[in-house]
């Protein structure tokens, strides 16, 4: 008999029980042509841990012991089970270069997405997770049951630092928690980052002197790893208690230094997702969003968009309040994804974004509940009085919401919010 080219079978143990060290991963997969679903799950499972193409002529004895299985089957999805002693402690770029990395590419598989990753307990322990959390969002804002509110003041680039400064002083006085940058913002030559955050900081201090409520910033900090430990400084020092941070273009090892610095400071991370459709979109390839939200909830940013399902942008009810219910439970029981106990990692507070307006938001509370970050930017610089109006009819929608009344009877007695339902009505952007 021929010598055995390949050993990508022995990467397929169906009778494989996880131990409870066991990192688990479930996969959507579709095999090539001519190419079997076994033949594809042990490549999958070859290809993110132990394995290689062809046979080989001397084998270390620790590859038995971490080589991963595929070990469930069923259809087009599969999980396999990934030995502890793979994975280096803390190191979140290199999990992704395991999971999520040249099985992408292999030839074998005409689709592929990694959809959740159940991490062991003692995966865990060494991850900090969010500083601040969900709780202590609201206890930094001082807002107890509402959801917290903010804005991008709009259009998305184009505002010197003190045209910025202004549109956030109206927003503030509207009613608003937060006021946020938008993910290409950074630093430019007409708004720059420095001049924004001492500018804005001034505003900042007389919205609060005049409304007596706590308000605060999402600026981002998105560039070089160090420039951002210098930036989230600034921002410290300037009284701001969070910093924004673009987590996919970054990249997670960026990501996990940041929650160190701003962990050590004090802050809150607020992840923008930009970058997440490029992969994420495909339900057949890429990665999930609710994968992503997984580890960025376990690296520590203390808030990150998840979609609004109503909006702008893609993702349906199931999904968004999917991703959701994963970021705030203490423990996930296995459905559709997989298990997963949090442990001591805090809850993060989901931000839904894209597209909202008054008339929208009864309908996303009914879908995320009032544990979220509600950000209307266009859907308040719209309105027909302005910025200041338009977030007082924000807050004048939520307040009908949390009480169980309808819009436009509410409306009746609230001119702002009149006024944004005469314009947008119930719009859904396309």
């Amino acid at each position: 008999m021929p010598e055995k080219i390949d050993w990508y079978d022995e990467f397929i143990k169906i009778d494989h029980i996880p131990s409870k060290n066991d990192l688990i991963c479930l996969y959507y997969f579709e095999p090539a042509r001519g190419i079997t679903e076994k033949q594809a799950a042990g490549r999958i499972a070859s290809e993110s841990s132990a394995g290689t193409w062809t046979t080989l002529h001397k084998m270390p004895e620790m590859v038995e012991k971490i080589k991963a299985k595929a070990f469930d089957i069923n259809g087009k999805y599969l999980k396999v089970a990934y030995p502890l002693d793979l994975w280096e402690p803390k190191n979140a770029p290199q999990l992704l270069s395991g999971i999520a990395g040249n099985i992408f590419g292999m030839k074998a598989l005409k689709n592929l997405k990694l959809l959740d990753a159940s991490f062991p307990q003692a995966y865990i322990k060494h991850y900090k997770g969010p500083e601040q959390g969900m709780q202590g969002i609201r206890s930094l804002l001082k807002v107890k049951k509402r959801p917290i509110t903010g804005a991008v003041p709009k259009p998305k680039i184009g505002f010197t630092a003190a045209e910025h400064a202004e549109v956030a002083f109206e927003t503030w006085m509207g009613g608003f928690d937060l006021v946020k940058d938008d993910e290409n913002l950074t630093s430019t030559s007409f708004n720059q980052f420095e001049d924004r955050v001492l500018r804005m900081a001034k505003m900042r201090d007389r919205a609060e002197k005049e409304t007596g409520e706590q308000k605060d910033a999402l600026l981002n900090i998105t560039g070089e790893t160090n420039e951002m430990i210098r930036k989230a400084r600034l921002l410290h020092d300037s009284g701001w208690r969070f910093a924004m941070i673009d987590v996919v273009t970054c990249g997670t090892s960026s990501v996990q230094t940041l929650r160190e610095e701003c962990g050590d400071l004090g802050m809150a991370i607020h992840a923008h997702r930009a970058m997440h459709a490029a992969f994420d979109r495909n339900p057949k390839h890429g990665i999930s969003m609710y994968f992503l939200a997984k580890i960025m909830r376990l690296i520590g940013v203390d808030e990150i968009h998840v979609g609004t399902a109503i909006g702008k942008l893609t993702g349906s009810k199931k999904e968004v309040a999917g991703i959701a219910d994963m970021l705030r439970a203490s423990h996930v029981f296995e459905g559709e994804m997989l298990d997963q106990d949090w442990g001591k990692i805090k809850p993060v507070l989901p931000v839904s974004s894209g597209g909202l307006h008054p008339g929208l938001v009864p309908s996303v509370m009914k879908i995320l509940g009032n544990d979220c970050m509600l950000l209307v930017s266009g859907g308040i610089h719209g309105h027909p009085k302005g910025t200041r109006n338009g977030a007082a009819a924000v807050m004048q929608a939520i307040e009908a919401a949390m009480d169980g009344l309808d819009l436009k009877d509410y409306a009746r007695k609230h001119y702002e919010l009149k006024q944004a339902l005469d314009k947008w009505g119930y719009y859904k952007p396309k």
